[in-house]
């Protein structure tokens, strides 16, 4: 079968780590979109806070497949 992906660009937010971001971030779009299957790491950057790492910031883009009834 033949898929066709959607793709949306989200930005994750950690104290923890950037796994942790990611996966927040994925997780937060679980809630409202379907048929994730794939992300993809674009950027990595984080904030500093008297000379430490505060917390990290991941973007990444999250690819979904369509609903086969919503191609017409």
């Amino acid at each position: 079968m033949d898929h066709i992906y959607k793709t949306v660009d989200l930005t994750g937010s950690s104290t923890v780590g950037i796994e942790d971001a990611i996966g927040k971030a994925v997780g937060r779009a679980a809630q409202t979109l379907h048929n994730l299957r794939w992300f993809e790491v674009d950027e990595i950057r984080g904030g500093i806070e008297d000379g430490a790492i505060a917390h990290w910031q991941v973007s990444i883009r999250v690819g979904f497949t369509l609903d086969d009834n919503a191609i017409d």
